[in-house]
C-alpha cells in the first residue's frame, strides 16, 4: 500500500507539532510495509526529494503566504503526479490551499484527513472559508481527532461525527538522542538542580505571559525552549517585572532538549486558547516521566495530562491558579514524583508511536477496502 501525506510544512524544513506527527506515522507505517510518501512546501529553489527514515519528503515551491496560508501554484501537478501513485492519500487539516489542491486535482483516490485543531484566531476569513471547509470534510472518507475531548468539545467535529475515528497522537522515544553525562551537568550548572520547563514555538495562544505573571515574587527556575512571534514581549515583561530566575533559551538543539527533558523537575504548559488541539511538547514530558502542569481548555491537553493524576490541570488565564500549582509541585517533591511516574505509564499505555501507526495503518486498509467495495456495487 502506498500512502500520500500532505501538509504545508514537514521534515526536516520544520518540526513542530504536526510535522513530528507525519514524520512518525510516516516512519512508522514505512516498517510495517506502508510505503509513506509525503508532500509539502519549501521556501528558496531547494526542492530535492529526500528519502528520511524509509520514506520520501516530496517539496513544492513555496510562492506566497496569504493570511497564514502557504500557497504554491507547482503543488498542484506535484500533488496530482505523487496522488495517481497513491493508494491513500493522508490530509492534515487546517490548511486552506490544501482544501483547493484537493478539488482541482480530483485525485478519486480513498482520503483520510487528521483534524489538528479548530481554525480560531482568523474569524473574518473563517466564514469566507466555511463553505470550502465544509466541503472538503464532506468529501474525505474518515476525519481522525487526536483526542475524545477535542471531539466532545469541537462544533466541527460533532457535525461529522459518523465519520471520526479517534486516534491519539504517538511518540517514540527511541528516536529521541540520548544526551552525554557532561551536557546534562553543563544544563544542571547553569540551570540549577530543579527548574521548570516549557517546550514550544512562542505564540499567542501558548499563554506564557500568564506563567511570567504567575512567576513574580516565586524564586522557581523557569526555562524557556523556543523562539517564535511573541518572543520580544514576553522578554519585556520578564525584565519589567524583575523575573531573573525566567530563562529564555531560544531554539535549542534535540539532544539538547531532551537533556532539559531529563532534569526538569515538571513540564508546564500554560495554553490558554483551543488553538492547542493536542500539545505534544506535553507528551514529550509524560514521555520522560515528569508531573505536568496545564489548563483545561477542553482539547488534548486534558487527555494527556489527568488531573490529580499525572499532574495538575488549572483554569486558564489565571496567573494565581499557575502559581499555586508551581508551589505545589516545588514544595511536594515526592507528589510530584508520583504523578511523573503516572504520567510516563500513561504514555506508555495511550500514547507510543507504536499504538499511533498500528491505528492509522489499520484505517487505511478500511477506506481502500471501503472504497473497492463500494466500486463493485456501483
Amino acid at each position: 500500500m502506498r500512502v500520500l501525506h500532505f501538509y504545508k510544512t514537514a521534515f526536516p524544513d520544520t518540526m513542530g507539532g504536526v510535522e513530528q506527527v507525519i514524520n512518525q506515522i510516516a516512519r512508522g507505517a514505512t516498517a510495517l510495509g506502508v510505503q509513506s510518501e509525503v508532500l509539502s512546501l519549501t521556501p528558496g529553489r531547494d526542492v530535492a526529494t529526500l528519502e528520511i527514515d524509509g520514506y520520501k519528503a516530496h517539496r513544492a515551491r513555496l510562492d506566497l503566504q496569504l493570511a497564514s496560508t502557504a500557497l504554491s501554484l507547482s503543488a498542484f501537478g506535484r500533488f496530482r503526479e505523487l496522488a495517481r501513485q497513491a493508494d491513500v492519500i493522508h490530509y492534515h487539516f487546517p490548511w486552506p490551499f490544501m482544501d483547493l489542491v484537493h478539488f482541482a486535482v480530483r485525485a478519486g483516490k480513498p482520503s483520510v484527513v487528521t483534524y489538528h485543531s479548530d481554525i480560531i484566531r482568523q474569524k473574518t476569513l473563517l466564514k469566507l472559508y466555511r463553505p470550502l471547509k465544509r466541503r472538503f470534510l464532506s468529501s474525505v472518507d474518515r476525519i481522525v481527532a487526536t483526542s475524545p475531548n477535542y471531539l466532545a468539545s469541537s462544533a466541527v467535529l460533532q457535525r461529522f461525527q459518523d465519520k471520526v475515528a479517534v486516534i491519539p497522537i504517538g511518540l517514540d522515544q527511541a528516536t529521541y538522542p540520548s544526551p552525554e553525562p557532561a551536557r546534562l551537568d553543563a544544563w544542571r550548572s547553569r540551570l540549577g538542580p530543579r527548574f521548570f520547563l516549557f517546550v514550544g514555538v512562542l505564540r499567542y495562544y501558548k499563554g506564557l505571559h500568564f506563567l511570567l505573571e504567575a512567576a513574580r515574587g516565586t524564586d522557581y527556575p523557569i526555562a524557556i525552549v523556543g523562539a517564535g512571534p511573541e518572543e520580544g514581549a514576553l522578554r519585556r515583561q520578564a525584565e519589567r517585572l524583575g523575573l531573573r530566575q525566567v530563562h529564555f533559551l531560544g531554539n535549542v538543539s534535540e539532544i539538547d532538549k531532551v537533556a532539559l527533558l531529563t532534569l526538569c523537575h515538571g513540564l508546564v504548559f500554560p495554553s490558554h486558547l483551543r488553538s492547542e488541539a493536542f500539545g505534544v511538547s506535553l507528551l514529550e514530558g509524560a514521555m520522560y516521566g515528569k508531573p505536568m502542569i496545564s489548563c483545561e481548555i477542553g482539547t488534548g491537553t486534558t487527555y494527556i495530562n489527568l488531573a490529580g493524576a499525572t499532574g495538575l490541570v488549572v483554569e486558564p488565564c489565571r496567573p494565581d491558579a499557575l502559581r499555586a500549582a508551581l508551589s505545589e509541585l516545588w514544595h511536594n517533591p515526592e507528589r510530584a514524583a508520583r504523578m511523573g511516574a503516572a504520567a510516563r505509564q500513561r504514555y506508555l499505555d495511550h500514547f507510543t508511536a507504536d499504538k499511533m501507526v498500528r491505528s492509522y495503518v489499520e484505517l487505511y486498509g478500511e477506506v481502500a477496502r471501503e472504497r473497492t467495495s463500494a466500486g463493485r456495487q456501483g
